[in-house]
């Protein structure tokens, strides 16, 4: 009896212990989605294919691959979804084509760590759209914006010296950026009322179709490749556009926004890192302090843009 009751009157502590496993299991997932995601610059610099193929078939493969889940588990969520997220989930995709578009065919222009430094400008252009729909940033945002856009300023008059070539996959990448933005808002509206399967197949799908018709447009060679390049092609698909985001999606239920956001900023040195000891591309050295720039510009973004996100959540304290 003494026993039991001394039992009964010990502190719990597998709550605790309870609390802290699943954060530790989405850090090591949050880890291997930014590896999956800073592998995607990289591959797609490393793959003997058209800019435009690739995208195509990045986003071609992840549609097969979701095909099954939605049709088999998800087919009464697709036919519930309203007239309108549809149309803003096409729309999203189009604007998703327009950024891999733009993007990947600057891979081959610039450097990765260029490019990725660039395209991942998108909480800046986010930041800009918002406001233009009547909300208030914070100092700390439009602070932010101003560094990082000092960033961009600094990593194009490097890139220009190099080469106008190098400069032009700067504008592509800036432009990718910008698409992004729109991409991440409309994605943001539909899946207010859409399950994020659903609404990513019909935006993948949506993407697809269009850089299909790009290809051929183009006369971008779609198929007749290496054994090697299918194979560069299905570990992009499978490390960035499902293993990569999928784990993102699923994590920043329990890290928030927040600690998610700014690990995504990862991507930029992760990117460099591998583009130079697989690719051999170390950027110049003057390119080193404005990737700097840029990354703490988007750090201020993030930061302010969480500290709203805490205000608004926060009701006001109320006299009694």
């Amino acid at each position: 009896m003494r026993a039991a009751r001394a039992r009964r009157d010990a502190p719990p502590i597998a709550p605790a212990v309870s609390a802290r496993a699943p954060v530790r299991v989405d850090l090591v997932l949050l880890a291997i989605a930014i590896a999956g995601v800073s592998l995607s610059a990289p591959l797609i610099a490393a793959t003997a294919a058209p800019a435009l193929a690739i995208a195509f078939w990045r986003n071609a493969m992840a549609v097969g691959a979701l095909s099954p889940l939605v049709l088999l588990r998800h087919r009464a969520a697709l036919r519930a979804a309203g007239r309108r997220a549809v149309l803003l989930a096409v729309a999203a995709g189009a604007l998703l084509a327009l950024h891999f578009g733009v993007w990947l065919p600057s891979l081959h222009m610039t450097s990765v760590a260029s490019s990725t430094a660039l395209v991942t400008t998108t909480p800046i252009w986010t930041t800009l759209l918002l406001r233009l729909r009547g909300h208030r940033p914070p100092a700390l945002v439009w602070a932010g914006t101003a560094l990082a856009f000092l960033g961009v300023v600094i990593l194009t008059g490097v890139d220009l010296s190099l080469s106008p070539r190098a400069l032009a996959g700067d504008a592509l990448a800036l432009a990718g950026g910008m698409a992004g933005a729109g991409y991440v808002l409309l994605g943001a509206e539909v899946r207010r009322t859409v399950s994020t399967t659903v609404y990513t197949y019909v935006c993948y799908a949506t993407t697809t179709v269009l850089l299909l018709i790009a290809c051929l447009v183009s006369g971008a060679r779609l198929g007749g490749y290496s054994g090697e390049t299918w194979l560069k092609l299905a570990v992009l698909t499978l490390t960035a556009q499902l293993l990569g985001h999928s784990l993102i999606n699923r994590v920043v239920k329990g890290l928030g926004p927040s600690v998610t956001s700014t690990a995504i900023l990862l991507e930029t040195p992760g990117a460099a890192l591998i583009a130079a000891l697989w690719l051999g591309q170390v950027p110049p050295a003057e390119s080193y302090p404005a990737l700097a720039v840029i990354m703490a510009g988007l750090v201020l973004v993030i930061m302010g843009d969480r500290r709203r996100q805490e205000a608004v959540a926060v009701p006001p304290e109320t006299g009694v």
